[in-house]
């Protein structure tokens, strides 16, 4: 009987993908469960993974012109009632503050007192407030377009929830743009679908997919939704950005009105959009192995860490010195606008412990540095994306590690990519289709499957007939060209009914 190999994490992504998406986390010290039921803290590997993101993002938005505000966390509840389908949509999500203070009851314990004249609704999205603001800010054409960006948390009253996919607090940012006509905002809709798409395969070398929303999965109270949509290890989708087209909907329920060139009031069209902490759940579960997380260099806290290795003071005095001068060298070395991140590890950990712990963490590149490396002049490097290690020359290593952590960088993406397309398939029969999603004996119920590439008819029936009897949902209606999608006319897998183009299908987050 062969015994299975060792992992740093228990269980494995085989044995309970899941549990091991928490450990996975767990071991690499990124966040935990919070005492207020469903929200997360966020520890600093985690923090600095969103703070990368963010910085990172935040440049592309203004490279495409926009600027920051912020707006307040509490909306009245008037706010949310004058977009019949936003309200809709959101009722159940909502967290509501109803008084403005505490006072000692009879028992001694704090109660709320003085009720609100109207209950405060802790902001699930900003469309409505923002929306405020905008019908006082945009009076002419000239004010036109409105590009404003806000980096803020949301509080979506989730049931069951699982740390950075969907909790009932997290963080994220949001666009709202005003656009004096409808060309103008659906440009301003995909531009940022664009960027979205660009920022999770370049950065987070995550692989996707843009497409529209069904009517049924579209944004409450929007035009359009788009949607950018990528596979994890599990098979499953996950949704990891949104765009979003509100026409003149929110304009007209928040009076934002402007004067054209004719010198007629017009109502203004008007975007969202937004990205979430979910981003790193979906790197963790693109990328992680069984050994712990496994971080794009492109958004990794340290890019290097170099671990002294030394048996007494006079051979760490020595090391520590070699170490420290191969850290300059190392950080004036630049990855795309950003110096290296360089960091030194001299805990007083055994070296096993330590080298684990920044396996678990997915730091791209450690670097084991001792006398006998010092006398040769190298390093021995191990790369965590393929496990390969090596003794480098050190001037090489400082030359080479720029395109070290490039390939690693593609490597990943491409890795994803190929996952990605061994796990989907073009479906045209019922049958086929439900054996696709159907768990086989013995596999576990996410272990199956992937995406199907499907025609369907259009019908919501047909979605909830998928919903219902093998959970699934149409992921998106990809974009003309978007993965090779060919948008041609053929027959509902479901119905047989004619069909103008296939819809990608999954189970999903």
């Amino acid at each position: 009987m062969s015994q299975q190999p060792k992992t740093a994490i228990q269980p494995t992504r085989a044995q309970d993908y899941p549990e091991w998406y928490l450990q996975v986390i767990k071991a690499a010290d990124m966040a935990e469960n919070s005492p207020v039921r469903g929200c997360m803290v966020i520890k600093p590997w985690g923090y600095a993974l969103w703070e990368n993101i963010q910085r990172t993002l935040d440049g592309m938005f203004k490279e495409t012109g926009h600027v920051n505000a912020y707006f307040p966390l509490f909306i009245p509840l008037s706010y949310l009632q004058k977009e019949a389908q936003h309200v809709d949509g959101f009722a159940k999500e909502c967290a509501v503050v109803t008084h403005s203070r505490l006072e000692a009851g009879p028992d001694g314990k704090l109660v709320p007192a003085s009720p609100l004249e109207e209950p405060l609704i802790v902001r699930p999205t900003s469309e409505t407030i923002i929306g405020e603001s905008f019908a006082r800010w945009v009076q002419s054409y000239r004010d036109l377009p409105l590009l404003i960006n806000q980096w803020a948390n949301v509080v979506r009253w989730e049931m069951r929830t699982r740390l950075f996919l969907r909790t009932a607090e997290f963080l994220w940012q949001e666009g709202h743009t005003v656009h004096a006509d409808e060309a103008d905002a659906r440009a301003e809709t995909m531009r940022m679908l664009d960027v979205y798409a660009d920022f999770a395969e370049q950065h987070l070398a995550m692989p996707v997919i843009k497409g529209r929303k069904t009517d049924s999965e579209r944004f409450p109270g929007a035009v359009d939704t788009y949607c950018i949509e990528a596979m994890m290890q599990d098979r499953k989708a996950l949704q990891s950005g949104t765009s979003h087209y509100l026409g003149q909907n929110f304009a007209r329920s928040s009076n934002i009105r402007f004067q054209d060139e004719a010198g007629q009031m017009q109502f203004a069209h008007t975007t969202s959009w937004g990205v979430s902490t979910r981003l790193i759940g979906g790197m963790i579960m693109t990328h992680a192995d069984d050994d712990g997380l496994i971080v794009p260099p492109r958004l990794a806290p340290q890019h290097v860490v170099i671990l002294p290795i030394y048996r007494d003071a006079a051979d760490r005095a020595n090391v520590l010195a070699y170490c420290e001068s191969l850290k300059t060298e190392l950080h004036a070395q630049r990855l795309g606008d950003e110096r290296l991140r360089v960091t030194i590890d001299d805990r007083d950990l055994r070296g096993g412990e330590k080298t684990w712990s920044w396996v678990k963490k997915g730091v791209p590149l450690r670097i084991d540095v001792g006398p006998r490396d010092i006398a040769a002049g190298s390093v021995f490097v191990a790369r965590r994306d393929t496990g390969e290690k090596e003794s480098v020359d050190r001037s090489e290593f400082v030359g080479t590690v720029i395109a070290r952590l490039q390939a690693i960088q593609d490597n990943l993406l491409a890795r994803a990519k190929a996952f990605r397309t061994e796990h989907t398939r073009v479906i045209d029969s019922k049958d086929e289709l439900y054996a696709w999603f159907t768990p086989q004996s013995g596999d576990k119920p996410e272990i199956h499957g992937g995406f199907a590439l499907c025609h369907w008819n259009g019908s919501a029936a047909v979605e909830a007939q998928l919903k219902e009897e093998l959970k699934v949902t149409i992921r998106c209606i990809p974009l003309e060209g978007e993965w090779g999608y060919d948008a041609t006319p053929g027959q509902c897998v479901m119905t047989g009914e004619p069909s103008v183009g296939r819809v990608v299908l999954a189970k999903a987050y």
